[in-house]
């Protein structure tokens, strides 16, 4: 098939894209050929109009995957069918981004229409794109390109793996240059030519990134892709920023030189295709806020209605505030005062002046607080949780609906007809495995694809093909990728009888209990203060750490969180003990050795993760640490961006010189530096050293501001040295970080939490793929069905290679088929030097990803389609096409 074509071209759409980059089909006034009209939705067709050998809607490419077009002798080019709907560009289009478009010949021959019911290895290029597309799908990964063998190779290495280091690598270093800039951090700032100098580079290798993106896109689709502009603009406005600071410091005689592109840093990281996660909880949030505008608007007149009464209740009586500052003066006054108190940051503060001059005033505050914050901050955190958890299913069945959709693509390039049935054969499976997997063996490929042929047909349909990717997730071993390496090198030793009694032991759960009986009573030491068993307890626990090490292997004991942990704690405190106990006490030393001993007590979360109560809670943080990073990584962008703004507008008003009698005689040094702040309560509470002078302390305060706990107080420091506009920069900070960002961070716990819970209740949640593994016993800690199973090439694949476990012998492994996925033992190390032949290492219910959790359940909802939407907005249609679950009624 692709021998025969001039080129093979498609541009796939980008799973979440659509939010960013509009359809093309709409932006270019087209529309696709609609469903039922015209030629078969799942048929091409040539240039005149005819089917490709009449074929049906199961013998060739769907349009969403595959569409061609042929070039006629006078050079003119006609789109056939639903021609190019995948990348939604026309014919014109693709000409005028100087790509070459998809071309047939326009005359095929019955012979090559034939061919494709043939079992011909396919072409290298067809191969490669293939493997590209599930490659794809494993790692949800959604960057349209064009799908052609040179295209694909510049994708390929686009995603290589040390380029996308690199550019991690240069994003840091060039958030980082705001501790070396004006206003740095004291004792690293540098000339000025020298950090631009960095920030050139680094922005040099941004184009270049962007740049080698344009190599496999089409311009048009590259250009209207958002994240793309944003990325080019944030560089220009950057450069045209150094330009502008060069000439200013060099030219201008006063003032102060801007850098006003700084707080543009943080696009980076949100429009890269690299940074796909935190883009996606910007997308949420995005999607999120015109949601909930309405609740915040009703709020925010609210606020402003209860402030115009306050200033006419309280503003002619004359009140002042114990500092001396009039009661509720302004009208923009009362509005601030109030929505401080609906932060609790002034409670009760601002009502104890009216509060004691008549105690009725109180019913004011009280209704206020009432609907303000407990009723209309409940409704905002609802509508909130409501609209979050509608986008990240919407989110979640996207990602699904892109995945089958890259299968179904590598599926039409791979299949051929068998009785009229689109089929992938071995030969064809070994061809694609052999690029996927290029250091596996045969064996191992051919136990792939009899755990996809479900049908036990040693072909593979589409429906079994879109399970490849669950499948590529899932750890697949063979004998010697489970050997220790003390086995490969002692293995007489290391299976010796006292060896494997040994190894019985440290593996059985009283040998656990045994040690966290020992942490307890570690930590009972330490409470009391008593230092005199430390060396006891080091060396009691450096031996459990050999005992494990020595049982599992290195791989092993160091792919389990606990143990890691262990071995850092332990290993450094005994190091620092050792060290300590050598060359003599010293205080940072002994500082050193009390925070690592702190650190051994954080083992006694190990015992409460065995208590069931527990289990949940602490697997649920577990399993939720890489979204929580992903929304650290959203608060680190809003924080970084107001902390450049503000370091721009407050450094210098503010500094911290100490505090006492001596400091305040000083007229340089007192109140801070700035004698507007005397007498203040920013001042009296020793808040100077709460400032925007460096990028660290303005992180800092911005943290503190997010706590909410007396941000007033340090607003109106800021406030007396500047004005009372300043309030405008901390009230947007506000706003953005703790009303929204925040709680759309306890929305998502919640919806965490509730899966967590929910699953406790749900018998079983696998996948197609790990229920065909525990039915042929193939998992780890189970006993294989049958020592062999029939191969798709009709040879035999010996599932053990030696022989049977005996059920007498200790050593095997239980079949834990319906048990192990609940069971209590997960701490337990497992014996996988006697799991024999091949393993697949399935993960537990309890320590999959929330996201991995979520598609299983949802992917259960959107059924066996054939044509999958292609962005949310058509994931939201089929939504309501779709007859409501109970949930979604409940």
């Amino acid at each position: 098939m692709a021998a025969e074509a001039n080129d093979i071209i498609l541009a796939l759409g980008e799973q979440t894209g659509a939010a960013d980059t509009p359809s093309t089909d709409q932006s270019n006034g087209q529309s696709s050929n609609p469903r039922g009209q015209g030629a078969s939705e799942n048929t091409t067709t040539l240039s005149n109009g005819s089917p490709v050998g009449g074929a049906t809607n199961k013998e060739v490419p769907s349009p969403s995957s595959l569409t061609y077009s042929s070039n006629s002798s006078s050079g003119d080019a006609s789109t056939s069918g639903n021609a190019d709907s995948a990348s939604g560009q026309s014919e014109a289009d693709h000409q005028k981004s100087g790509k070459k478009s998809v071309t047939f010949e326009s005359q095929f021959s019955s012979e090559s229409i034939r061919s494709r019911t043939r079992d011909e290895p396919l072409d290298e290029e067809s191969v490669l794109v293939a493997a590209t597309l599930v490659e794809d799908a494993k790692e949800g990964r959604n960057l349209s390109y064009i799908l052609s063998g040179k295209c694909v190779k510049s994708y390929i290495v686009y995603n290589n793996k040390w380029f996308r280091w690199v550019l991690y690598l240069a994003i840091a270093v060039i958030l980082a240059m705001a501790a070396c800039e004006y206003p740095a951090v004291p004792g690293m700032e540098l000339p000025y030519w020298a950090t631009m100098i960095v920030e050139f580079f680094c922005l040099a290798y941004f184009t270049v990134r962007i740049c080698h993106a344009m190599t496999f896109q089409y311009n048009n689709v590259f250009f209207k892709d958002t994240k793309n502009v944003v990325v080019i603009v944030v560089i220009f406005l950057t450069f045209l920023d150094m330009i502008c600071f060069i000439i200013w410091k060099n030219v201008a005689t006063t003032g102060r030189p801007i850098r006003w592109s700084r707080f543009l840093r943080p696009l980076f990281i949100i429009n890269f295709p690299d940074g796909k996660q935190i883009r996606r909880a910007f997308r949420n949030i995005r999607r999120t806020v015109p949601d909930i505008m309405n609740v915040l608007i009703l709020f925010l007149l609210s606020v402003l209605l209860f402030g115009l009464l306050a200033l006419k209740l309280f503003y002619r009586r004359e009140m002042h505030y114990p500092d001396g500052s009039p009661y509720f003066a302004t009208y923009f006054d009362s509005i601030w005062d109030l929505y401080v108190l609906v932060t609790t940051a002034n409670n009760p503060d601002v009502m104890m002046p009216a509060y004691n001059r008549n105690n009725w005033f109180s019913v004011f505050f009280i209704v206020y607080v009432i609907l303000c914050l407990y009723i209309f901050m409940s409704i905002v955190l609802a509508a909130i949780y409501n609209n979050y958890r509608r986008n990240l299913k919407n989110e979640i069945k996207s990602a699904v609906f892109m995945k089958r959709q890259r299968l179904a693509q590598a599926f039409d390039l791979l299949k051929v007809l068998r009785n009229d049935v689109p089929v992938i054969t071995h030969s064809r499976w070994r061809q694609l495995t052999s690029v996927l997997l290029p250091t596996k063996s045969h064996v191992y490929s051919d136990l792939m694809m009899k755990i996809l042929d479900d049908d036990n047909t040693n072909v593979l349909s589409k429906k079994n093909f879109l399970n490849v990717a669950d499948l590529m997730n899932v750890h697949l071993s063979e004998v010697k990728d489970r050997t220790t390496l003390q086995e490969k090198l002692f293995p007489n030793l290391y299976n010796h009888p006292i060896s494997k009694k040994f190894k019985m032991i440290v593996r059985h759960r009283f040998f656990r209990y045994l040690f966290d009986l020992m942490i307890a009573i570690n930590a009972l030491f330490i409470a009391l203060d008593l230092d005199v068993a430390d060396w006891f307890f080091l060396v009691v626990f450096a031996i459990e750490i050999l005992c494990n090490l020595y049982v599992a292997g290195i791989k092993e004991y160091f792919n389990r969180f606990w143990y890691t942990f262990d071995f850092l704690v332990i290993g450094s405190a005994l190091i620092a003990s050792i060290v300590e106990k050598i060359m003599g006490r010293s205080d940072e030393e002994l500082q050193t050795l009390d925070v690592l001993l702190v650190l051994r007590v954080m083992r006694l979360v190990k015992i409460f993760g065995s208590i069931k109560r527990f289990k949940v809670i602490l697997q649920t943080l577990l399993n939720i640490g890489t979204s929580i990073a992903t929304y650290g990584g959203v608060i680190f962008v809003f924080f970084y961006t107001f902390a450049i703004i503000g370091m721009e507008i407050f450094s210098g008003l503010i500094h911290y010189y100490g505090y006492g009698e001596k400091i305040e005689n000083n007229v340089l040094t007192a109140f801070c530096g700035n004698e507007k702040l005397k007498d203040s309560f920013f001042y009296k509470d020793q808040y100077c050293g709460n400032n925007f002078n460096h990028i660290f302390k303005a992180l800092v305060l911005m943290f503190e501001l997010m706590v909410v706990n007396q941000w007033h107080v340090l607003t109106s420091g800021f406030v007396q040295v500047t004005s009372k506009a300043a309030r405008l920069y901390f009230f947007t900070f506000h706003m953005c970080t703790v009303v929204i960002v925040l709680n759309i961070f306890t929305a998502f716990i919640l919806e965490a939490f509730i899966l967590e819970y929910t699953l406790q209740t749900v018998p079983k949640l696998e996948s197609v793929v790990e229920a065909k593994i525990k039915e042929l016993g193939l998992g780890i800690g189970m006993i294989p069905r049958k020592m062999s199973i029939p191969g798709p090439a009709g040879d035999t694949i010996e599932l053990i290679e030696d022989e049977q476990p005996s059920a007498a012998d200790p050593e095997a492994p239980v079949d834990s088929n319906d048990t192990a996925e609940d069971s209590d033992e997960e701490d337990t190390l497992p014996d996988l030097s006697q799991e024999k032949g091949f393993k697949f290492h399935l993960k537990k219910r309890s320590r999959k990803k929330v996201e991995v959790l979520l598609m299983q359940m949802f992917q259960g909802e959107l059924g066996d389609l054939e044509e999958e939407p292609e962005n949310l907005e058509e994931v939201e249609r089929y939504r309501r096409r779709r007859k409501p679950t109970l949930e979604e009624v409940a």
